[in-house]
């Protein structure tokens, strides 16, 4: 599976990944081959490019939840950037409180964990995206915190309003999160007050969540400062969310992290990071499920074959290169041995069918 920009895509072309409309209507199922009207359908969409198969690739298997989740991604991301833009010009968005109890609906109740697929971005579209996943991974995260259903969806709408200061930026800093330079940084500071008050003076919400909006752009210490006790659950959520979007997503520009080395840094980041609500992340997003490939510290690679409920860092692993099993989570190997970083396709994806990871487990 390889990522081809708009502009590149030929006729033939396999699809790896369903098309859908703003209303979520599906366009173009997986495996259709691209004709010159589905081209040009891609360019008037907007589309920055396509995930499409290679010659002989077989088509990916993907759950049913996985192709719900895409397909919820792209039809909302549509709202939102209307929303959005209404609000910068001082109107009244339309859909906000309907998608926010949309995400609620969704994702604020689920009892496993889910593949959380990163969307990719231009700085066009930037903004818009990160909204609306902030919001999906805010909605899950309250639900494992046992938020109450009311606090949950201002928690949601807040995600979903909190970074509109990015608006305000010239197009090609939406999607900078590090490396600002003095002005740079004074321009995002600014950018980011002009944000919060347009939310704060004209935006017909309740006052809760403008107080969530408003703290995400403060700056606390969880370990030294006694005051951080105090800081809403709201903002705890959304700081660890918004952290770990920027930092997996995918961008045309830059290489994303990978998931094990945003969550060890959320891990590792005890002061600016609440520990309680990353365990929640972790209990909501599947990071080493079955299938992953990963690179051990020793040099060789392996692939997941079981996961960890209790902690999703120590898997069971099956060695390629020695064709052997680890438990990670068994002390004398732990001490000696871990996973060093993911390794994966272009869209984070690698499966491998139930039936083999059986055969290893057995063993």
């Amino acid at each position: 599976m390889i990522f081809v920009p708009t502009d590149e895509l030929k006729v033939g072309m396999r699809l790896a990944k369903p098309i859908y409309n703003k209303n979520g209507v599906l366009l173009y199922e997986r495996n259709t081959k691209l004709t010159l009207q589905g081209i040009y359908s891609v360019k008037n969409f907007e589309l920055i490019g396509l995930y499409v198969l290679e010659p002989a690739e077989p088509l990916p298997p993907m759950t049913a939840e996985d192709i719900e989740f895409e397909r919820f991604q792209t039809m909302a991301v549509f709202s939102i950037k209307d929303d959005l833009k209404a609000i910068k010009a001082g109107q009244r968005p339309s859909e906000l409180m309907v998608l926010a109890n949309q995400i609620v609906r969704m994702y604020g109740s689920l009892e496993h964990k889910v593949n959380f697929t990163q969307n990719l971005r231009s700085p066009e579209d930037y903004v818009y995206k990160h909204a609306l996943n902030v919001g999906i991974l805010s909605a899950l995260m309250a639900h494992r915190l046992h938020v109450d259903n009311a606090e949950q969806m201002n928690i949601v709408v807040a995600a979903l309003l909190y970074d509109i200061g990015r608006l305000f930026l010239p197009t090609k800093m939406q999607n900078k999160t590090d490396d600002f330079s003095t002005e740079e940084y004074q321009m995002f500071r600014k950018a980011q007050l002009d944000g919060f008050n347009i939310i704060n003076d004209n935006l017909d919400i309740n006052t809760s969540v403008k107080r969530l909006v408003k703290g995400c752009h403060e700056d606390y210490d969880y370990v030294a400062d006694n005051q951080s006790k105090n800081v809403p659950w709201g903002v705890r959520i959304i700081q660890v969310a918004h952290y770990y979007d920027v930092r997996t997503a995918m961008n045309l520009y830059e290489e994303p992290h990978s998931e094990i080395q945003v969550v060890r840094a959320l891990l590792e980041n005890k002061r600016n990071f609440d520990a309680t609500v990353v365990t929640a992340l972790l209990d909501s997003i599947r990071i080493l499920s079955p299938g992953v490939c990963v690179e051990l510290t020793n040099g060789e690679r392996g692939l997941v074959i079981r996961e960890n409920d209790e902690n999703p860092l120590v898997p069971i692993i099956l060695s390629f290169d020695k064709n052997q099993v680890y438990d990670l989570s068994v002390d004398r190997i732990s001490k000696t041995l871990q996973i060093k970083d993911l390794m994966k396709t272009m869209d984070n994806r690698i499966i491998v069918d139930d039936s083999t990871l059986q055969e290893y487990l057995n063993r």
